[in-house]
């Protein structure tokens, strides 16, 4: 497939790292038309969506709400492909239990849980939190969106709540101090916990694929 006049939304909520996402998009597409918005007839109108998110799980629940963009997102995954980044991909699972416990969208069972205070490997090397910085990513399935991307390639991770979800639909696992979901995906929906923006090679090469990938 060809960039050549594909339309890519990224999801403007008021809680994402947006700019990053959509250079890195215009980067690998130089001739896709990449715009970020919070219109929901954009979103419906473009043949790619990337869903995005920082910050306090609550108050990114609370503003996916308040603009409608549960909605939003639910119908995009039945039309066309859609990526999710970081809080993005947390806010897809059941519940997360940041802010006290928050419910999220429900799309992908499972929960999101914090890494502890005490988070340690196996020896007692004991583990800063937030995960911070570059970790291998484990691919679990063979999936368009790992195409040029070699197995345990390393990708940037800033994330002190991880997701804990069914072997089912994981698409790729990270070790840090617990074995986590990196990746998931079903249907048209592929979701990373790391930024591909700030993963280099690897991360512009995912970001390709997503261009490329024309979902289930």
């Amino acid at each position: 497939m060809t960039d050549f006049r594909i339309r890519i939304a990224v999801i403007d909520y008021g809680m994402g790292n947006l700019h990053s996402v959509a250079k890195g998009l215009e980067h690998v597409a130089p001739r896709a038309e990449v715009v970020i918005t919070s219109n929901p007839e954009e979103i419906a109108e473009a043949d790619r969506v990337v869903f995005p998110g920082v910050g306090a799980m609550r108050d990114c629940m609370a503003e996916i709400r308040r603009g409608g963009f549960d909605v939003v997102v639910q119908k995009a995954i039945t039309q066309k492909p859609v990526l999710a980044i970081c809080v993005g991909m947390q806010a897809l699972m059941s519940h997360s239990e940041e802010n006290d416990g928050v419910e999220c969208l429900d799309v992908f069972p499972g929960s999101v849980r914090h890494f502890g205070k005490s988070l340690s490997e196996p020896d007692g090397t004991r583990l800063k939190v937030p995960h911070m910085g570059w970790n291998q990513v484990h691919q679990t399935i063979d999936h368009p969106m790992w195409r040029g991307i070699d197995q345990d390639e390393r990708f940037y991770f800033v994330h002190s709540y991880y997701v804990d979800a069914d072997s089912s639909v994981t698409a790729a696992n990270c070790h840090y101090g617990v074995t986590f979901s990196a990746a998931l995906a079903a249907g048209n929906l592929f979701a990373v916990q790391f930024h591909p923006e700030k993963s280099h090679t690897a991360g512009l090469q995912l970001l390709k694929n997503f261009v490329n990938w024309r979902g289930e």
